[in-house]
Parts: C-alpha cells; structure tokens; sequence
C-alpha cells in the first residue's frame, strides 16, 4: 500500500521540521497563549490525578477527595510559579516550593507531615510510573510508524 506523493512528503516535511527547532518555536506567535493555557490546564488535570491516587494509597478514601487534590494542585502549581518567578534564589525558591506543596496536601487531606511527605513521594512514584509507561507506549509507537512508513516510502 502507497501513500500519495503529496502526503509523504508532507510528513517528511513534518519530521524535518520538528528535527531541526525545539517545539516551542514551531507554535505560531499567535497561539502561544492558547497553547500554553492548554499545557496548563492539561497538566493541571494529569497532576490532580496523580495527586488524587498517592492520596488514596497513603490518607484512605475518605481523606483523599477529587476536589482535594485539584485545589492542592492548582494552588501548588500558582504559589510554585510565583515562587520560582519572583525569588532570584533558586534553592530558596525550591525550598517555599516543596513547603508551600506539603502543606497544602497537610491541610487538605487532613493529615499529619509524615503522611504529606509520603504523598509527595507517592504522588512522584505514580507519575514517574505513568511517564515511564507511556514513554514506552509512544516508543514502541514510533518503532511500529517508522516500520510502516519504510513498507510505504
């Protein structure tokens, strides 16, 4: 099976282009805030997520909420951003970070500190799981694209 001549070399053209710039520069100046927003919120949604299951394995059901877990990771993503923005010391800006995001899961899930510490770390160990395993989804996806596009080209 061939693909037409006008589609392959779109894709090459494609690949070409994302090969050779970083993918911020690839977004027009004119969607960048859209583009960004939506970095954001999906972001936002994969966080509160991650952060919702490592609240069920370490606080229980009945501690961990929904809810909980998308206001700790909207507040923890805006109070991080403005500390990393406006605080010239990165260490600092790290440490108010860390602080800011064990308190809010302290707070919310109504727990002690060892518990928020063992969120944080839960919460890092789901989604590093969940990285590592759609990494492995899209590498594998890739090898399969590029085994198909040398039977096509």
């Amino acid at each position: 099976m061939q693909l037409p001549l006008v589609l392959q070399l779109m894709l090459i053209r494609s690949i070409e282009a994302v090969a050779s710039k970083p993918w911020w520069e690839l977004v027009p100046e004119e969607s960048k805030l859209i583009f960004s927003l939506t970095i954001f919120f999906i972001n936002l949604i994969v966080l509160t997520l991650v952060l919702y299951i490592a609240g069920l394995v370490v606080v229980g059901k009945k501690r961990a909420l929904m809810t909980d877990a998308f206001l700790i990771a909207l507040v923890g993503t805006v109070l991080s951003t403005a500390f990393f923005t406006f605080i010239p010391y990165g260490l600092i800006a790290l440490v108010l970070a860390i602080l800011a995001w064990l308190l809010l899961i302290k707070n919310l899930y109504e727990t002690g500190w060892l518990s928020a510490i063992a969120v944080g770390i839960m919460a890092m160990i789901v989604f590093l799981a969940a990285a590592i395993l759609i990494a492995l989804i899209f590498g594998i996806l890739e090898k399969a694209i590029e085994h198909l596009m040398s039977w096509w080209l």
